[in-house]
């Protein structure tokens, strides 16, 4: 998982997750912009090792334009890096989907993060990784009721089972065959699984975000 990034505020601690697809372009989500994100850290699973470590500042930031609150999606934002970072023996990119996802599939993924173990705990210093499974989004709906569920998401892992991401593994990558097909959002605010489903933004349907507002250098900056 050499594409994982962890998002680290002015005090150099983790706050979100990310994901590289260029040596210079890092995926995370829109949310992550209110919690004072100002560096990123590559290169290494372990946050202790600093001497390891490759931190870039973070040169421009751009978030979708229509987002506004999880719950009602877009929640998507691209990071450039003041300097690119490999692709080396510790730093890689992770490819994006070249087709829609079967959210209808049984089919099992992954997710990764810095963040909290237990509902009310903190981030931890070592990478953790979790295999989830893809839930049926009218199933995912129905148990997100009465609450608005937003368009362009795919579920995964909380209900009905006992894995699952937690705050502070927001924005980082739902991996399915070796592609980032999702990019963490929401889930209740309790990781005491399980509850809901997990809820990511589905990466297919913003290709065409990302691909132009890469090619138009981020001019697209909220």
């Amino acid at each position: 998982m050499q594409y994982m990034v962890s998002l680290q505020n002015i005090y150099k601690k983790h706050v979100c997750g990310g994901f590289l697809i260029r040596e210079d372009v890092v995926v995370t989500a829109a949310h992550c912009n209110a919690l004072g994100v100002t560096s990123v850290v590559l290169g290494t699973h372990d946050l202790k090792k600093e001497e390891k470590e490759i931190r870039r500042d973070i040169k421009q930031r751009c978030k979708h334009k229509d987002y506004w609150d999880v719950e009602y999606g877009n929640d998507i934002m691209l990071l450039k890096l003041s300097q690119g970072a490999g692709p080396n023996d510790r730093v890689k990119t992770i490819p994006l989907p070249t087709s829609e996802m079967n959210t209808n599939s049984t089919e099992t993924c992954s997710v990764a993060g810095w963040g909290y173990t237990i509902t009310n705990g903190g981030a931890v210093d070592d990478l953790r990784v979790v295999n989830v499974s893809i839930i049926d989004p009218q199933v995912c709906k129905e148990q997100w009721l009465p609450y608005n569920f937003p368009a362009n998401v795919i579920c995964a892992g909380g209900y009905p089972t006992k894995e699952g991401f937690c705050q502070g593994d927001s924005g980082g990558p739902l991996v399915c065959n070796g592609k980032a097909v999702g990019v963490v959002s929401y889930n209740n605010g309790n990781c005491n699984y399980p509850n809901v489903p997990n809820v990511y933004l589905d990466l297919y349907k913003y290709l065409p975000w990302i691909n132009q507002s890469i090619l138009g250098d981020m001019k697209h900056y909220e």
